[in-house]
């Protein structure tokens, strides 16, 4: 598969069959994923695999806001939390921020690594999407993450028990300008 094919065809998958996913697998893939660029090769994004009663327990106590995550995480038969180290990204040694957004960079990069590790498990036929309204402190809490440690996507992931169609994409005109 072509780093073009795996862009063009990767979906959001919110509907999983109930096959396990291998352990094994799942480090293969990590492996191809800590090749993530990050700020100053910091290094910061984390991934957590969640299955069997933790992985319900998140999809119960941390979808409040749009229960309808909650469903999908406990369709699918493992959740990946993706976590960051805190205070790293965007920072100097000293302490100080490295450029006006702050800490902003540490999101950069967990975006990154979230779409690196969709792309990497499709190329091995795993669906997965992308989640962003959960409680992120109650999550932390469940997983016992320590306060350097912060909880910035939730990925549902599984084998495909759907194939939805390519949503229409905005023409190349309107997304690039030359100056």
């Amino acid at each position: 598969m072509t780093a073009k094919e795996c862009i063009q065809g990767r979906r959001s998958i919110r509907k999983f069959t109930s096959k396990p996913i291998d352990h094994a697998l799942l480090e293969e893939i990590i492996g191809t994923v800590s090749h993530v660029p990050s700020w100053k090769h910091t290094q910061i994004a984390r991934y957590i695999a969640i299955e069997g009663e933790m992985k319900d327990k998140i999809a119960e106590e941390c979808t409040p806001d749009y229960p309808k995550n909650g469903e999908i995480i406990k369709n699918a038969p493992m959740l990946i939390a993706i976590a960051v180290i805190k205070n790293r990204c965007g920072f100097e040694r000293d302490g100080s921020y490295s450029t006006h957004r702050g800490d902003a960079w540490q999101m950069f990069d967990a975006g990154i690594a979230s779409q690196t590790f969709c792309l990497a498990a499709y190329e091995h036929g795993i669906g997965s999407v992308i989640q962003g309204i959960f409680d992120d402190r109650k999550a932390a809490q469940l997983l016992g993450l320590s306060e350097d440690r912060e909880v910035v996507a939730l990925i549902p992931i599984g084998y495909p028990d759907e194939e939805p169609a390519a949503l229409k994409r905005k023409a190349v005109e309107d997304l690039l300008t030359y100056k």
